[in-house]
């Protein structure tokens, strides 16, 4: 059965198999790692299923921005998207932990309990060099930074700049990565983690309440704080960080083009210099196929987004936020691959109608209750 395309269906139909891609390569590895190695050394599914979600947010955040016009609904949502699933996923690892029955980054014992609390709820501990609760969360400490960055430039009205900014953030990825080769936020640097994500936490609090020029200061604020922490604090080197922005704002680039503020020649340029300055921002030949690849399925998935897609894909991508956060706590449960599949898609499609979509609809209601009403025109006598 196909399904008739949805405006943003072809979204969802990408987000599915990136989800599975991800999971795949950590339960091959787990289930699979003599056939998963001769896989892997050819091409990282997991590099290309976490790129292909960095596009997607490249091309859907700014748009979501854009339609609610409000930074403090953007962030409600962002909220109310993001953190109920994530903390429920939290407590589980945490249970699990306790019961012997999943082992945790050891290095969250070596740092205080309040610091690594702060960098797992901001979502920003990848950049902050502080150890996770669960591991695939690292890809949300770009997010944030994508978001904080959006942020300013809507606030400053500079938000039609995406193809500029991802070819500048392309070129100077390289130049960035062979002088900064490392994390500069590095070490057990407990008191400057705090700081810069408690500043980070203030500034979008600071966007969402205040009003007029503090508020555009706060936005400003947070999108270089965002933006420092990924040429600074980049785990796997500034060279890879910057390049992980650089793709989000070529899917900026691609929305803005599909929408007309700029032309397909900008869009087309930044899709073209974000992978040829990314190709070797990793030293494993399995890297370049999957940045690469992950720019060509977007691309053809953007080329067939008037068509119908097969029920299971976007249905997939629904849930793909609960695939991607709970896979890595059954890999320690589960004894092999088909079970692992088998418990995995029904427990994340009960996460996602127990947590996620409640979560979203509350999140939209308390967003709409903060708008302020239409204005009306004054009545006139007769």
């Amino acid at each position: 059965m196909f399904l008739a395309p949805a405006r943003l269906a072809w979204l969802d139909a990408l987000r599915g198999p990136a989800a599975l891609a991800v999971t795949m390569h950590h339960a091959g590895w787990t289930f699979l790692p003599e056939v998963w190695a001769e896989v892997d050394r050819r091409i990282d599914f997991g590099t290309w299923g976490v790129f292909v979600f960095f596009l997607v947010s490249g091309y859907i955040i700014p748009a979501s921005l854009e339609r609610r016009g409000d930074l403090r609904a953007f962030w409600t949502g962002r909220a109310f998207r993001l953190l109920p699933l994530l903390l429920a996923a939290f407590c589980l690892a945490l249970l699990l932990a306790y019961a012997g029955a999943l082992p945790l980054d050891p290095r969250l014992g070596e740092r205080p309990l309040p610091v690594v609390v702060l960098g797992n709820l901001s979502m920003l501990q990848e950049l902050l060099n502080l150890p996770s609760v669960i591991s695939v969360t690292w890809t949300l400490s770009y997010e944030m930074a994508f978001y904080l960055v959006c942020v300013a430039l809507f606030a400053t009205r500079q938000a039609h700049r995406s193809a500029g900014i991802a070819v500048v953030l392309a070129l100077a990825a390289v130049p960035l990565g062979l002088l900064l080769p490392r994390t500069v936020i590095g070490g057990r640097a407990d008191l400057v983690a705090t700081l810069l994500a408690v500043a980070v936490v203030a500034a979008i609090a600071m966007t969402a309440l205040a009003r007029g020029g503090a508020r555009t200061v706060a936005a400003v604020v947070g999108g270089l704080l965002g933006l420092a922490l990924v040429v600074l604090g980049s785990r796997g080197g500034t060279w890879q960080g910057v390049i992980i922005l650089a793709t989000m704002f070529a899917g900026t680039a691609v929305h803005r083009a599909e929408q007309g503020t700029i032309s397909w020649r900008a869009a087309g340029l930044a899709v073209t210099a974000v992978p040829a300055c990314g190709v070797f921002a990793k030293d494993d030949p399995a890297w370049a196929p999957a940045l690469v690849l992950a720019f060509a399925v977007f691309g053809l998935a953007f080329a067939l987004r008037g068509r119908a897609f097969p029920r299971w894909l976007p249905w997939l991508g629904v849930i793909s936020f609960s695939l991607y956060l709970l896979h890595p706590l059954l890999l320690h449960l589960l004894p092999n691959l088909p079970l692992f599949l088998l418990v995995l898609i029904p427990l994340s499609l009960l996460t996602y109608r127990l947590i996620e979509a409640p979560a979203q609809r509350l999140g939209r209601r308390l967003s709409a209750a903060d708008r302020p009403p239409p204005s009306r025109p004054p009545r006139t006598g007769r």
